[in-house]
């Protein structure tokens, strides 16, 4: 039994200090490539196992002949062991240089393609990782261009109508300097009423960037539903009587008129009032605006539906971006395109959500708002 104990300790001895001295060399190249780390792992566990057995072998006071066999034999399968496992690690060490200039893609093309080839389960969720990293960055970029594309819509759109009120400010107000116009309180009412509906379009302006920034302030109050459809029912009446539409307004479901929201009164009025105008504009004369409200589950849903003849289908997701306006709306009283940005804007900072789509002659705007206790 002691003899067995000495055996033991002089193994553990010699492979321990085989062991520490692979720890310090791998500490020593642990900035280095991972081929000179699998080299230096390797490497330990076959001189950690070659050091025990010499140590062992020479405890035992072997005869030279016993301990050269000894000796070539461990030699031998050490050499096997570290070539196999050098072998093995430069297929690791491919492996990984794969992935590497397959990453390298997201700055070249933009785009990464995982490297063909079996490869360890580490380096496999590593490219499972970088392709779902790829697709949420492609997505990312697609936002981007369909913003940019975007700005520079409106830009271009609000350019177009800025100039038109201004060059008729210009003209009016030449006339009137000259004494040449005619009947200067008609021109003095046009020059207001341009003034009204540019000072209009700089604050949807300043109110969208507000909602962008998140900086929009709401002054929250439990309010009923049939208020807020009676006050934007009255606000767009007179628009609809010139436009000789008719406005139909019903009450919630279930005859529940105080279905309650919390909402920032003025500013879903807002919301109602720029979707009212909306459908009033693209309605024909003689055509029905009709405003619902209903609750579903844990929302109320608050709709308005015009009878413009539908939407196409491929812009009915571009409907809410800022600076849409439809291939039929290039021009005013269209206007810059901001109402229905500003009206999504406004809803999902009540926590609700906005949508469109298209129902027998026309389309349906719908306000998902949460009910006070959600």
């Amino acid at each position: 039994m002691r003899d067995l104990l000495l055996i033991a300790l002089f193994a553990f001895l010699g492979a321990a200090a085989a062991g520490g001295l692979g720890a310090a060399a791998l500490r020593a190249l642990r900035h280095r490539s991972l081929a000179v780390s699998l080299a230096v792992v390797a490497a330990v566990p076959v001189t950690a196992m070659l050091a025990g057995t010499l140590a062992v072998a020479w405890a035992m006071f072997l005869s030279a002949h016993d301990l050269t066999v000894v000796t070539a034999v461990c030699a031998m399968a050490a050499v096997v062991s570290l070539a196999t496992a050098l072998l093995l690690g430069r297929w690791v060490v491919a492996r990984s240089d794969a992935l590497a200039r397959a990453a390298r893609s997201f700055g070249d093309a933009g785009t990464f393609a995982a490297p063909a080839g079996g490869s360890t389960a580490e380096l496999a969720a590593l490219s499972r990782e970088l392709a779902a990293a790829d697709a949420k960055l492609a997505r990312a970029r697609e936002r981007e261009q369909a913003l940019e594309s975007s700005r520079r819509e409106l830009v271009a759109w609000i350019s177009h109508d800025l100039r038109t009120p201004l060059a008729g400010l210009r003209a009016m107000s030449e006339a009137l300097e000259d004494g040449v116009a005619e009947d200067p309180h008609r021109y003095h009412r046009q020059i207001r009423a341009e003034v009204e509906r540019i000072d209009a379009m700089v604050g949807d302006l300043f109110a969208l960037s507000r909602i962008h920034a998140g900086s929009l302030p709401l002054r929250v109050d439990r309010v009923p539903v049939h208020d807020l459809l009676s006050d934007a029912l009255a606000g767009a009446g007179p628009l609809a009587r010139e436009q000789g539409v008719r406005l139909v307004g019903r009450p919630p479901r279930e005859g529940d008129d105080t279905l309650p929201v919390e909402v920032d009164a003025k500013e879903m009025t807002r919301v109602l009032g720029n979707l009212l105008v909306n459908a009033i504009r693209r309605t024909p004369p003689d055509g029905t605006v009709a405003v619902a409200a209903r609750r579903e589950a844990d929302t109320v849903v608050v709709s308005v539906t015009d009878e413009c003849g539908g939407i196409p289908e491929d812009e009915l997701p571009r409907v809410f971006d800022t600076g849409w306006r439809g291939a039929a709306a290039r021009t005013p009283p269209a206007g810059a395109g901001l109402g229905l940005a500003i009206v999504r804007g406004i809803v999902e900072a009540h926590a609700g959500r906005a949508s469109v789509r298209n129902v027998a002659g026309g389309c349906r705007f719908e306000v998902t708002l949460p009910l006070p206790g959600s």
